[in-house]
This record gives C-alpha cells, structure tokens and sequence, in this order.
C-alpha cells in the first residue's frame, strides 16, 4: 500500500557514480539550443519564450523544515514555450543531498534528450549569470551541501500508445459495449412484443415464449411442458426473465441485460442472514478508501510531511488515516471472506446431497474466479490506457514505473498469483488482495473435507495452520526487524515484500472466518446463554481492539535490532483482530447486538455493501489521477484531507454502481444450459 514510497526509494540504488567521469559531450543541436536560452534569459530585455522557460524552473519554497524539499516548478509553463528553433521540454532531475532526497522540475529545449540535460546539470551548465538554475539546498536547512545526482527524467508532451495499450483500450470498450447492446436489443424485443402482441397471448408468453424477433411460437406446448419451461427460465435469479426461447443466447442476453443487472443492487433490504456483515464490510471498505486518500498522498506529493507525519503519528484520533491500523480493515474483509465461503460451500454440499466431489469443488473455484475476474480484467486494461491517454503532471513518476510493470507481468494478475512476485513487479498494486484472498479460498474445500472426516483431524489441521501463519509473522518480524506501524521508510520494502502480502503471513484471519462459518452454519443452540456473558464478551472484545490499536502507537518505531514486542505483536494482532469482529458478528446473530446490531444492519449500508468489489479496485484510480495531474504539491492540513476523502468517495459510488452493472453482475448472472 506505500507503494509508490517504495519506488521512489528505489531510486537511490540507480545512483549514477558521475563524479569519475570524463566531460561527456552533448549533441551540437542540444547546445545551441540551450546556449540560445541561456543568453536570452540573462539580456535585458529577453524574449517571451526565454522568460516562461525560466519561471517554469523549480524553486526551493518555505517550509523545508517541514518536508517541502521538492521543487516541481510549472510543467504547463514549459511546455507553453516556443522560440523559433524549439520548445520548452519538462524534465525532472533527482538529487540528494545528505538523508534528503528530492527532485527539482527544469525546463530545457526539446532538442535534448534525457542523457543530455544530465551532462547539463552535472556539468553546470545551466547558469543565470553566475548562479546556478539548479542550486543546492542552503546549509542552514541541510547539513551536506554537496548534490548527488540520482537520476533524470522527462516527460514527453506526445501521447504514443503501443499495441498494448491499444488491446487494453479495446478490451475494456468491448466489456462495456456488450451489455449495453444486449440491454439495446432486448428493449427493442420488448418494445416489439408490447406493439404486436395482446395482454392476454403477452402474459401466456411467459410460459410458451417468443423467437427472438418477437413472434409468438405456438407450439401446443402442454400445461406441463409450460411449467417446465418457466422452471427452466428462472435460474438463479429472482427477476422473471424477458420472453425469449431457452437457448445459451437468450441467457447470455437476460445476464448482460440492464433491464436485469440493475435489479436489487441499490435495495436497502438485505434479503438473507448475517444482516451485521453489511455494516462491516461498508464500514471497513470506508476505512480503506479513508486510507488511501492520505497516503497516497502524503507518499507522493505533500509539501509539509513532517508535519503530517508528526501529527498523526502521536493521535489515535488519525487511526483511519495512517498506514499500520488502517491495514486492519483487509484483515476483517479477509475474515469475512472465510466466513462466506464457508458458508457458500457448506450450502453447495447441502444441496448436492451432502457430497463433497471433485467436480462441486471444481465448480465452486469457477464461480469464483467469474466473481472476480471480469471486473478485475477491467480495471488492469483501464489502468494500462490511462497511463498512455493521461497528460500527467510532474508527480507522475511513481504512478508510472508502477504501472509500467503491467506490461510485462500481467499474466500473474491472470493467473491470481501476482502477490507472490516482487513489489516492484506487481501489476496494480492494490490487486494483491485479490490473489491473496483467491488463494485463502481455495484451500475452504480441504478443510471442510477434514470436518466432515473427523472432527479432531479437522481440530487438529487447523490449530496448526494458526499456529504455523503466526509464528512465520513473529519469525519474519524479528529476523528482518521489519516496522509495525507507518510502514514508509526502506524497511517497509521487506515488510512489503517478505510479511504483508503473503498467504503464508495473512492467513489467520481467512482461517478464523472459515471457523466461524462452520459454527453459524452447524450450530445447533445459541452459544451466550446469559446477559452477563454478552457484557463480558464485548468488554472483552472492545478492549482487545482498543489495545491492538493503541499498541501500534507505542510500537511505531521500527526497530534497529530483533525486537520481541514487535515481532509478537506483528504475529498476533491480526488473528486477534479477527476473533474480536468475530464476537461482534456471533453476539448480533444471536440477539446481543444491541444498537450495534442496529446500526450495522442498517439499511444503508446494504447497497454498498453490494457494490463494494467495485468500490475497492476502482477507488485508487481516482487517487492515482487525482495525485498525477496535480502541478503542485498537496498541503496537508485535516479539512484538505477530509474534502479529499469524500471527494474520492463520491466518484467512486457513483462509477463503482455502473461498473457492478456493467462489467460484474452480467458475468455473475451468466448461466448456459440447464440449471
């Protein structure tokens, strides 16, 4: 989730060791044209053009002290400049100096390339009179004044898709073409079926049916064929469907089908048990995206991160704003997914009388490679196009090289497996979850296997499954002394890498919800018998969570050598966690909730709880070009951020509700054959 931190500090292993090398030279045609600038710029009098290059440079600000090192300059400026040989061409020079690391933005002729302006600023030779346009940070703020060139970047004024992006483009104007030609064809039968046929043949359609032109097929059908058909139609969906024949067509059509996608998702009746998930699931995707909006934020473009980082860091009040907590909410949605997966293929085995074969199993990891996949596959091609069709602004580069790994390892996304790769390697950063959670519900099925075998078996497979995901927490932590809290610094490239997003590290929660699953869907009485247990048990568990919390706060430094509190804390608090939402959902269930169990079941929440999948692969898209068309740096103070968050919040609603219309329920409701 630091992701682009990370990135950024990548960058210092590319550090250029320029100071052992020999004068290089620059293309005669670069020269010119930078000789041109630098002699109009120091006249009296100098050209329009000249000027706008100049102020388009970057200049060290106020508040250094507070973490405003970076110098983006105007990138719009520059690139409004034309002399009559070239134009103004934005590039980003990285430098160090001591511990701090930063960028200035330049403006240089376009004749130059990215080699080029680095033999320029090294050399010096971009000079105003005797003064250097790119001078270092003064020693009173910084105690090196010596600069370290790290790396150079430009940014092209073209856009030049290649044939990836252009597949990318095609495929997601294919996925959103295609339900809204079926919703097209079917309102037109519709309209024709309304036209031509009388409300007495209309409603007998229902069970005889109409060829897909609209005429009516009288058949002779039998009363018993009628009611064959009309069981046949009614698949898994509740809606009664369009009046067209039984035919993989048809289906494909009815599924991809406004008319019938749009039904029941901005409901605010739940429809089934477990009403307190709606709310925790809501509220826990309310966290993330909460999350989100800041770090991204603070990670890429924030002028005053010390302050930022000085605030939060001594408040419990940021907890839905800083990095360590805020991961706590992947552990319930995890917890939640071992729950319904329990559940879902308990139900499955209870309905193919009470077999747990080798082809329901196969079908279960089908449905949910189809519940995932389909908008997944979406939003990886959106991302890809966006990077080619986006003007970005001088906080592109993390947002880039990230994306840019999509390009060579999108078949990982495909494939479910992109979490086990490097982080710099990860297409979509925030997909992880997705492979993580995919490989958490493949293993349901061996484990209800060894329920249904045996019971101490089953007891004994999943102590040690807990057992074994904790201790890999606590060995990991303390080996490579990784960081509980705020993961930002270059420790937090093994905490990402080697703890945060591995099955073998994150399984505890999913394991939980599986338990947890098979007592709601086993139990036979209720498990608190007595008020006096229930008050107890949310004493125990509001406690619990307030300590988990608060203990990251304590433990936030990240330590120089093995530390045990941190290790046992990093292997614990996400199984902790865990049970302590699993009491809230067992005491709601049974009818100890009190007015949580009110405001969880709250009818609000069950539409976005609906079309939550969507709101998670999509919010970040929205951040990310949100960040990469800023031009400068974002201030940080509580009411920037919190008008940040809901704007974030708004966009994403709104677009997440097309999206589950459009690209996740048809795949969800797609059903060919007998059912």
């Amino acid at each position: 989730m630091a992701l682009g931190c990370v990135i950024f500090c990548l960058f210092a292993g590319f550090s250029l060791a320029l100071e052992n090398k020999q004068v290089l030279t620059v293309p005669q045609r670069c020269e010119e044209d930078t000789n041109t600038f630098l002699w109009e710029i120091n006249q009296e009098a100098p050209k329009e053009y000249a000027v706008l290059m100049y102020d388009a440079f970057g200049k060290m600000g106020s508040n250094v002290e507070g973490g405003n090192v970076n110098q983006p300059g105007s990138l719009q400026q520059c690139h409004s400049a034309h002399s009559p040989t070239f134009s103004g061409q934005y590039c980003q020079v990285f430098l160090r100096q001591e511990s701090v690391q930063y960028f200035v933005g330049i403006c240089v002729p376009d004749s130059c390339r990215e080699e080029d302006v680095e033999t320029l600023v090294l050399y010096g030779r971009l000079q105003f009179g005797q003064t250097s346009l790119i001078p270092p940070l003064p020693s009173i703020l910084v105690n090196q004044s010596t600069q370290e060139m790290i790396m150079t970047h430009c940014l092209s004024r073209a856009i030049a898709p290649d044939a990836s992006d252009v597949i990318c483009l095609f495929v997601c104007c294919l996925m959103i073409a295609i339900p809204l030609a079926a919703t097209l064809f079917t309102t037109i039968i519709r309209w024709h079926r309304n036209r031509e046929v009388s409300p007495s043949v209309e409603s007998s359609c229902l069970n005889t049916g109409l060829n897909l032109y609209g005429t009516l097929k009288t058949n002779g059908s039998s009363s018993s064929e009628m009611k064959s058909s009309t069981s046949e139609e009614n698949d898994s969906t509740s809606h009664t469907p369009l009046c067209f024949p039984r035919s993989c067509v048809n289906r494909c059509l009815q599924a991809f089908s406004l008319h019938n996608t749009s039904q029941g998702v901005l409901t605010t009746f739940s429809g089934g048990g477990y009403s307190s998930l709606n709310g925790i699931r809501s509220l826990s995707l309310l966290w993330i995206i909460c999350g989100h909006s800041t770090q991204f934020s603070v990670i890429n473009n924030l002028d005053n991160y010390k302050d930022w980082k000085k605030t939060v860091e001594r408040s419990p009040l940021y907890v839905f704003a800083i990095s360590g907590p805020v991961f706590l909410a992947v552990d319930t949605f995890l917890l939640l997914g071992g729950l319904l997966s329990a559940k879902t293929l308990m139900s499955s085995i209870t309905r193919a009388e009470d077999k747990l074969s080798a082809c329901l199993v196969a079908s279960y990891i089908f449905k949910r490679i189809k519940r995932v996949q389909p908008l997944h596959l979406f939003i990886m091609c959106l991302t890809i196009g966006l990077i080619s069709l986006i003007k970005w602004g001088p906080y592109w580069f993390p947002l880039i090289e990230t994306m840019m790994d999509c390009k060579t390892y999108w078949w990982a996304n495909i494939l479910l497996i992109n979490n086990l790769l490097p982080v710099h390697e990860i297409c979509i950063p925030w997909t992880w979850y997705l492979s993580l959670d995919f490989q958490c519900y493949a293993t349901t099925p061996l484990l209800l296997y060894f329920y249904r075998l045996n019971r101490g078996v089953f007891a004994a497979v999943a102590g040690g499954l807990l057992l074994m995901t904790t201790v890999a927490g606590v060995v990991i932590t303390a080996l490579m002394q990784l960081p509980v809290f705020e993961p930002s610094t270059m420790t937090s490239y093994n905490y990402v890498l080697q703890y945060y997003l591995k099955p073998y590290t994150r399984y505890g929660p999913f394991l939980i919800g599986i338990l947890t699953g098979i007592h709601l869907m086993t139990k036979k009485d209720q498990l608190l018998k007595r008020k006096w247990q229930a008050a107890l048990g949310w004493l125990c568990c509001l406690l619990l969570m307030a300590v988990l919390v608060g203990l990251a706060y304590v433990l936030r430094e990240t330590p120089s050598y093995p530390s045990v509190p941190h290790a046992l804390y990093q292997g614990l608090h996400r199984p902790l966690w865990a049970l302590s939402v699993t009491w809230i959902i067992l005491a709601c269930e049974e009818g100890y909730g009190g007015f949580i169990k009110s405001f969880l079941s709250w009818g609000l929440w069950v539409p976005l709880s609906k079309i939550s999948f969507a709101c998670y692969l999509s919010h970040p898209v929205f951040i990310i070009l949100y960040i990469g068309l800023q031009e400068t740096p974002i201030h940080y103070t509580d009411l920037n951020f919190m008008y940040l968050f809901l704007g974030h919040l708004v966009l994403t609603l709104v677009v997440s509700y097309v999206l589950t219309v459009l690209v996740e329920k048809p795949y969800l409701l797609l059903k060919c054959g007998r059912t």
